[in-house]
């Protein structure tokens, strides 16, 4: 193969960008030990309660890119019973964090609904943070199916 000025110029920019690219590659999926240190950061360390909180999610999912998820908080959404946010974090995508709801007092109830992409079965946590500086938490495990196989 005859090498010619364009074939260089082509070959060194390519370089150039998966050098640069390669950079930022991350590792392919999260632990389960990212998704607690995760959380933790987001309760400042404090060890998230049982109860209050309701996560929805399918037990066996036959398509991982669109798996609904639903949360909701038990809340009389004033005071110190006011939901300020809630966090969902899967344990098994390249970054924990999935999605961040906020809520205030005129949202009238601590209730959202949305689709994740989950690449393999894992965890699937909600956890909530209340007025009064207290957290709740909610797992469950979803079945992503490979092929209509059990994955």
């Amino acid at each position: 193969m005859k090498l010619t000025r364009r074939h260089v110029l082509g070959l060194t920019v390519g370089a150039a960008a998966f050098a640069v690219a390669g950079a930022r590659i991350s590792p392919a999926l999260a632990s389960v030990e990212d998704t607690e240190k995760a959380i933790m950061d987001f309760t400042g360390g404090i060890a998230p309660g049982a109860g209050k909180i309701t996560l929805t999610a399918p037990e066996i999912a036959e398509n991982g890119n669109t798996v609904p998820i639903s949360v909701s908080v038990e809340s009389a959404m004033e005071g110190d019973d006011l939901v300020e946010s809630v966090i969902l974090f899967a344990d098994g995508n390249p970054s924990p964090p999935v999605a961040t709801f906020h809520f205030t007092e005129m949202s009238g109830a601590a209730l959202a609904t949305t689709r994740m992409r989950l690449a393999k079965t894992q965890n699937v946590v909600a956890v909530a943070k209340m007025k009064d500086g207290s957290f709740f938490m909610d797992k469950k495990e979803v079945k992503v199916t490979i092929g209509g196989c059990g994955g």
